[in-house]
């Protein structure tokens, strides 16, 4: 059994338990705006398939959202972003009940009605502000939730982005509102923290919380990063085009992996989870 797999079947109990090892989220967006593959996942057909391709491919999740959240990006109604979702959820759990998802929202009936259809976590990149009814969704379905970081909103988060000290306030912030989440009923071991690299942070923002990553590993809580193909890697590597900036999100895996972080957000999955494996082999093995 491949350490993926293994990983995998941790989350059948809800959670995933301390040594599993690094868990690649595959990316689904049904979305026609998406940063880097909007429109590809419309149909709910074509976006089971690309969901059965990336659990082949040694995806422990699948991150399923329905509302774009790139730099500039309109909202769409909330009846509109469970009529894309459901359906997706429905037809990959037929196909492969064994299938963890995940729905990126940040609205408390989107939430419930992917609950219901069978998904398993809440991705909020508000981290539970946007929705005043979000809280309890997730305390009473008692799942995993993950809690970003965004400075503003995805319309305008790229309009001149500023900090003090962008390591300090992202920590400061996601300490803060895993405390409250705890604090209103939700399970301490359900709390994933995301520090939401590209939201609302320019290139050299996001290039020092990628270095200093640890402090917010050390809140002691599981970390996700979600660096895939982004605009930052491409200003540095020059690659224009978003879904060919492939290597570059390579580098940012592995080097999270080096500082702790335990989920990897990821369109292209066969190739970090390989990276990750190696990676794996190499750090975590034990000196001889």
């Amino acid at each position: 059994m491949s350490r993926t797999r293994a990983a995998r079947n941790e989350w059948r109990a809800g959670i995933l338990t301390e040594g599993s090892g690094p868990v690649v989220v595959g990316i689904l967006n049904v979305t026609p705006d998406s940063f880097s593959d909007g429109g590809d996942f419309l149909d709910p057909e074509a976006a089971a398939e690309h969901a059965a391709a990336m659990l082949d491919e040694g995806a422990g999740i699948l991150d399923l959202g329905g509302e774009s959240t790139r730099p500039g990006s309109d909202r769409v109604s909330q009846e509109e972003e469970i009529r894309r979702v459901v359906p997706v959820i429905q037809r990959i759990l037929a196909a492969r009940p064994e299938a963890v998802i995940s729905v990126d929202t940040y609205r408390a009936d989107t939430a419930t009605a992917a609950l219901e259809a069978g998904a398993r976590l809440i991705n909020d990149v508000t981290a539970l502000r946007g929705d005043p009814s979000m809280t309890s969704v997730v305390k009473e379905a008692a799942c995993p939730v993950i809690l970003m970081h965004m400075q503003g909103e995805p319309k305008t988060m790229q309009d001149e982005p500023h900090y003090e000290d962008v390591v300090r306030e992202v920590r400061d912030f996601l300490a803060r509102r895993a405390e409250l989440a705890i604090s209103a009923g939700v399970r301490q071991e359900n709390v994933i923290l995301d520090p939401g690299i590209g939201f609302g942070k320019n290139l050299e923002h996001n290039l020092t919380l990628l270095r200093n990553l640890d402090a917010v590993v050390d809140l002691g809580f599981p970390v996700l990063i979600g660096a895939s193909r982004k605009r930052f890697i491409g200003e540095i590597t020059g690659v224009r085009v978003a879904r060919e900036r492939f290597f570059g999100t390579l580098a940012t895996t592995v080097l999270a992996y080096e500082r702790g972080v335990t989920y990897f957000r990821v369109h292209d999955v066969r190739a970090n989870r390989e990276a990750l494996a190696v990676a794996e082999a190499v750090l975590r093995t034990p000196r001889l």
